[in-house]
């Protein structure tokens, strides 16, 4: 699975870059236990939409953000995205939802 089959599952891009390789899901919104647990190629459910959330992405080396519950991509944010080449969706669903979503169709596709 790559990060261009998120979109299918009903995840809005905010911000594409290079297609990645999606190894997993991690949910969470605490930065520092985020930064230490994300893994490389990671899918990160979270409602932080700012800088701080794409550097930890950035630092993990994750596949993309997906920001639940509408949270809101800050300007400052989504420009460092694109700088970094960070993939970013958006869903009105919650975390856990999402999650889900995602965890059935990772699962279908090995």
């Amino acid at each position: 699975m790559t990060t261009k089959d998120l979109e299918p599952l009903g995840f809005l891009a905010k911000n594409t870059a290079e297609e990645k390789q999606i190894t997993g899901g991690f949910c969470g919104d605490l930065l520092s236990w985020a930064m230490s647990r994300i893994g490389e190629g990671q899918v990160w459910f979270t409602v932080m939409g700012n800088i701080n959330a794409v550097a930890v992405a950035n630092l993990a080396d994750a596949a993309a953000i997906v920001l639940c519950h509408d949270a809101a991509l800050a300007p400052d944010a989504a420009e460092k995205a694109q700088e970094h080449g960070i993939n970013i969706y958006a869903t009105s669903l919650p975390e856990y939802e999402a999650a889900e979503r995602f965890a059935k169709a990772f699962a279908s596709k090995g």
